[in-house]
């Protein structure tokens, strides 16, 4: 007898599927919102209705608030319609027979414990609930039943039993051939539910008729979610301690935030990715910049990588540094060391061609805007940075402490002009030849300073230091496409690291080696992908809200 489709695989289907729609939703979303017969703002729901039957203690709840099925005509490279058939694989059941004519808009996947029974002695047993939307609950039942007929057939023993007036399903395997058990049920006439365990769906119904045990009742996940627009895509949902337990990691108490609310909305320029973090006591508010930082218009519009704020000497508590923190250490359990270093990597050649400590050395003196970015060098393959950092009282001192480091390290302060502009250059002199030849001097310049207007300009060449004080190139501050990407957040926000994809790539990849990863389940999304940008902004003491919006080639 063919094997039929077990609990594991019908719930490994649907997290694919949810990942594959992200991925389809965001390589289509130029052709999702401009063509009228897949304009989806009248086809998806604002709030997630799966997450009142989720516990607020739950690790982790992902729902997709789009059909599917509107995303055929977007499939491209990745097949969604053969994820279909799989889940259905050796069944005798079809997607588009069975599944399609009552599937609605919203697809919710949870993990509702990270231990079914609660007993560490007899190791962990995930809970899964996944709450599909029905538009036909009778033909949902119908399904249902023939999905657990042909399962008893396989070798499984079916329970029937009835839990506060809902009827549920639950069978068991008795033979190889049908390998977890699986849990079913209809709610009402609109949501049909799978677990992996009965009693999963029984907490299920008590969260939904007990709405004090429910996600839905937590104030910060009911804040955010009604600011949700009608182009949201996605919503996931994180207990972030919860996440490490399930995952087998211990975080650290001082990590300032507990919770985590991610949304997905598409646009016709691409996708803003927003997320909030709850914080578990106050933390010190971040500064919203006032008005726009002028040192950009110093940046090179061929930059890869810039970077741009207010006070690098708050950088460790700032909420990008509390943002990137929080992540690293729910994904790895630790939490990172040289923070600021990681941050601000295109300085890391200064510490290591002068023992600069980024820190000590230059950040605690920048009180003021700066910007730092990062440029591709064709010639050599190398990359080549910017630091501007506004004047100050601490100017001075930061001048003179550079150049004590410079003559510490045997370098040389020279002063030459530039395009009638008096610059500095730190430079190696070692010599070459011998007695015979003669001897000669060779100069190795290692970075270059001036002062123009109301900032310090760093580089790490002449080469750069002219690019930035030619008058004739077109700056930063005038690319159309950072323009476009940050059109998508508030005016008052706390600055932006915006990175060109397709200048980037490489480099931004040997930083955060999981992008690797990103790289091979999303080839067709990064295909698209021109540049991504980051803010945060809408903070409060209690709540960290920052975004992501990848622009897109047009296609």
């Amino acid at each position: 007898m063919k094997r039929f489709i077990s609990q594991k695989s019908l719930f490994r289907f649907v997290a694919a599927s949810v990942i594959v729609l992200l991925l389809t939703a965001i390589a289509g979303c130029n052709g999702l919102f401009n063509q009228n017969s897949l304009n989806l703002v009248s086809e998806t729901v604002k709030q997630p209705g799966g997450a009142a039957f989720v516990s607020k203690q739950a690790p982790v709840m992902l729902s997709m608030l789009v059909n599917p099925n509107r995303l055929d005509g977007l499939d491209g490279e990745v097949k969604l319609s053969k994820l279909k058939k799989s889940l259905l694989a050796n069944t005798g059941l079809d997607y588009k027979k069975d599944v399609q004519p009552w599937l609605g808009n919203e697809i919710t996947l949870a993990v509702a414990t990270s231990d079914i029974d609660r007993d560490p002695q007899n190791g962990n047993t995930p809970g899964y609930l996944t709450v599909l939307k029905t538009r036909d609950a009778d033909k949902s039942r119908e399904f249902i039943e023939l999905l657990f007929s042909k399962r008893v057939l396989a070798g499984t023993s079916l329970v029937v039993e009835q839990y506060k007036g809902v009827k549920l399903l639950t069978d068991i395997p008795q033979t190889p051939e049908v390998e977890k058990p699986l849990a079913a049920t209809v709610v009402g006439d609109s949501f049909v539910l799978f677990a992996n365990d009965a009693k999963i769906l029984r907490e299920a119904i008590n969260n939904l008729q007990a709405p004090g045990l429910s996600l839905t009742s937590l104030d910060n996940y009911q804040q955010e979610v009604k600011q949700l627009d009608s182009n949201t895509l996605a919503v996931t949902f994180l207990n972030l301690q919860a996440v490490a337990k399930w995952q087998g990691l211990k975080l650290s108490s001082s990590l300032p935030y507990n919770t985590q609310l991610i949304s997905l909305a598409g646009n016709s320029q691409g996708l803003l990715a927003e997320t909030s973090l709850f914080a578990n006591s106050p933390i010190p508010l971040a500064e919203n910049l006032s008005e726009q930082v002028e040192a950009v218009s110093y940046i090179p519009p061929a930059s890869g990588l810039v970077i741009f704020g207010k006070d690098l000497s708050n950088l460790e508590r700032s909420n990008l540094a509390l943002f990137w923190q929080q992540i690293t250490a729910t994904i790895s359990g630790e939490s990172p060391e040289n923070l600021a270093s990681q941050i601000t990597q295109p300085l890391v050649s200064l510490k290591k061609l002068w023992g600069i400590n980024l820190k000590e050395d230059i950040f605690t003196s920048v009180k003021g805007k700066y910007a730092i970015a990062l440029l591709p060098n064709t010639e050599n393959k190398t990359t080549e940075w910017i630091f501007i950092a506004e004047k100050s009282s601490t100017t001075p001192f930061l001048i003179s402490h550079l150049n004590e480091i410079a003559f510490h390290y045997g370098l040389t302060v020279s002063p030459i002009t530039l395009n009638e502009q008096k610059i500095f250059t730190w430079t190696q002199l070692t010599t070459t030849g011998n007695k015979t030849s003669g001897f000669n001097i060779q100069a190795k310049v290692l970075g270059a300073h001036t002062s123009k207007d109301n900032y310090e300009i760093f580089t790490s060449s002449i080469e750069t230091m002219d690019r930035v004080l030619n008058n004739q190139e077109n700056f930063f501050n005038d690319n159309p496409n950072f323009r476009r990407s940050i059109a998508a957040f508030p005016e008052s926000n706390q600055g932006y690291v915006y990175i060109d994809w397709t200048k980037s790539q490489e480099f931004i990849e040997s930083q955060l080696p999981i992008l690797k990863f990103v790289e091979i389940i999303g080839k067709p999304f990064l295909n698209k992908l021109h540049s991504l940008t980051i803010s945060s902004y809408d903070s409060n003491n209690m709540q960290l809200k920052a975004g992501i919006f990848f622009l897109l080639n047009e296609l």
